[in-house]
């Protein structure tokens, strides 16, 4: 029998902070603030999606926002965070970065700055409580001004920190056909002068060129996804080349119909050029499934055999912003679960 991958100690780096809640969360939430929310969260549950084209990506984000429209208070927020280590842990996660962008929920606590001390401040709690150590990615909206991101870059380097608690990375999500990646070139300067990872999006919804280009203008540390740079072999190995990290996230990927399939996703075309992979969930509230799920279908879907799948457990780590720490004994206990016998 195949070695359980709940038990497999591992770093999640794609998780966005609404995008995380339980559903059962986001109903009771619902309930609480007299929201009403669209079928698609309630019976439909999850909803199919697609975003190939404008009409499907503005679906998917009609209901991220009527999820978020239920976020309205400190209470809500600390939730989201203490939910999100709870169920990292109960995945084998040892370290997870939950990317926000506070601008989301400012209006609700008084200005974007205490947005993020309710998040970090959580994330503090929820790492002292033990399981997963949690800290913060903050994110600007590649559909709004770049001044928009420079001030929440700013804002991100004031709480620039090592460890749980703190921020570590500085990301631009939102729909990557949005928006020109250069125009964010300043707002990144100013994260990586702060020590921060840059961590944006892109290769998801477009192809190898949109990498190239992020690569050239942002300098990133990881992507978020870069699935498509495996579409271009020279674009893969200028990824390779580069030592970015990707962090794939393949049942999103079919989720929002980028893939027909699992197995369908070149993930196993990233990991043979070297390229280092971190498996995410990206937002499960949305696409039904979570973290664990991702090395199931890496398994399941793409012939990863334990060996591989601790390989990807490795990668997500090492690309981490984790204390050197919590690297060490989780990279020791990814030897250990390969070494144990299988059930």
């Amino acid at each position: 029998m195949p070695r359980p991958v709940t038990a497999l100690p591992k770093a999640h780096l794609h998780l966005h902070f609404t995008g995380s809640m339980r559903v059962e969360t986001l109903r009771e939430l619902a309930d609480k603030h007299g929201i009403r929310l669209p079928d698609s969260l309630l019976a439909a549950w999850p909803p199919r999606l697609s975003a190939r084209d404008e009409r499907g990506w503005f679906r998917f984000q009609r209901l991220y926002d009527a999820a978020r429209a239920c976020v309205r208070d400190e209470d809500d927020m600390r939730r989201i965070v203490r939910e999100a280590a709870e169920d990292d842990t109960a995945e084998g996660s040892r370290w997870l970065e939950i990317q926000v962008d506070p601008t989301s929920y400012a209006p609700f606590v008084g200005g974007i700055t205490p947005a993020l001390e309710i998040v970090l401040d959580e994330a503090r709690a929820a790492s002292a409580r033990g399981g997963a150590e949690v800290a913060v990615v903050v994110a600007a909206s590649r559909i709004r001004h770049p001044l928009d991101a420079r001030t929440l870059a700013r804002l991100a380097a004031q709480y620039a920190g090592e460890g749980p608690g703190t921020v570590v990375g500085f990301g631009l999500s939102n729909d990557e056909r949005r928006g020109v990646t250069q125009e964010f070139a300043h707002a990144f300067r100013i994260a990586r002068h702060a020590g921060l990872a840059l961590v944006p999006h892109a290769g998801e919804l477009l192809g190898p060129t949109a990498v190239e280009a992020t690569l050239e203008s942002l300098w990133p540390d990881r992507l978020g996804h870069g699935v498509r740079s495996a579409e271009d072999p020279r674009v893969l190995e200028l990824v390779a080349e580069s030592g970015v990290a990707l962090e794939v996230c393949p049942l999103s990927n079919v989720a929002l119909g980028v893939y027909g399939s699992p197995d369908e996703v070149p993930l196993r075309a990233i990991v043979d050029a070297g390229v280092p992979v971190a498996l995410g969930a990206d937002d499960p509230l949305l696409f039904g499934s979570r973290l664990a799920a991702q090395y199931e279908a890496a398994r399941e879907a793409l012939g990863f055999d334990d060996a591989g799948l601790a390989a990807l457990a490795r990668g997500s780590i090492e690309a981490s912003r984790a204390p050197e720490g919590t690297r060490k004994a989780a990279l020791a206990d990814v030897d250990a679960w390969l070494a144990a016998a299988p059930a």
